[in-house]
């Protein structure tokens, strides 16, 4: 794959652009959505998607394409946009009675305050992720660019994201780009495979937060 050739395109309000959200949300967060919605999470995830005003919503996520494939994802939004998001369209999409929603959200919930907590000012990646067989031919460089420059276009003065302290890899490949980590959680015990880093990085001389 030539990079240049590869292309941006905002996401569409559609449940085809939906599905592919809902894969590289849960590979970006490395299962974590497959653990709080089952089977049907890509589903559910793209019924929530289709619609405005909350955090995976379409109007947050960008896709690249490369001849005419689909072939990397990245989403990001605004602590103004974050604020304003409603829980109800997932809420509704996963259905009144669904427990394992519930119960992970009441298991986790420090972990949800934690990402939850996004300063005036910060921009906050959601996620990135590109096709394992594209991986190391600038896509994700060219996605973390766009993002970088939705966070200077909205005045942001920090882009900032959560990473398993676990996932080495990504954490490296983050730090080769400027970020740094700024805050860990649980700050003073260590759970096994349960550690966040949240990575800052400084983008602009800020200015007010818009969505």
């Amino acid at each position: 794959m030539d990079p240049t050739s590869t292309e941006l395109r905002a996401a569409r309000a559609t449940l085809e652009d939906g599905r592919r959200f809902a894969r590289y949300l849960d590979q970006a967060a490395e299962g974590f959505f497959r653990l709080m919605l089952g089977r049907r999470k890509d589903e559910i995830l793209a019924s929530a998607f289709l619609e405005s005003g909350h955090d995976l919503s379409h109007e947050h996520a960008t896709f690249a394409v490369d001849g005419g494939e689909v072939v990397g994802m990245v989403s990001g939004y605004t602590a103004v946009a974050h604020r304003r998001s409603s829980e109800r369209p997932l809420r509704e999409a996963a259905g009144r009675w669904n427990v394992r929603l519930a119960l992970v959200g009441f298991l986790l919930a420090p972990l949800f305050r934690v990402i939850d907590s996004i300063e005036d000012g910060d921009f906050y990646l959601q996620a990135i992720a590109v096709e394992p067989e594209q991986r190391g031919r600038g896509v994700g460089s060219l996605l973390f660019e766009h993002i970088q420059r939705k966070a200077i276009e909205a005045g942001a003065k920090r882009l900032v994201l959560d990473v398993a302290a676990s996932n080495e890899r990504a954490r490296g490949v983050y730090e080769r780009r400027g970020m740094e980590v700024v805050s860990q959680w649980p700050r003073r015990i260590k759970l096994p495979g349960l550690r966040l880093l949240r990575m800052a990085k400084p983008v602009g001389t800020g200015g007010r937060d818009r969505c």
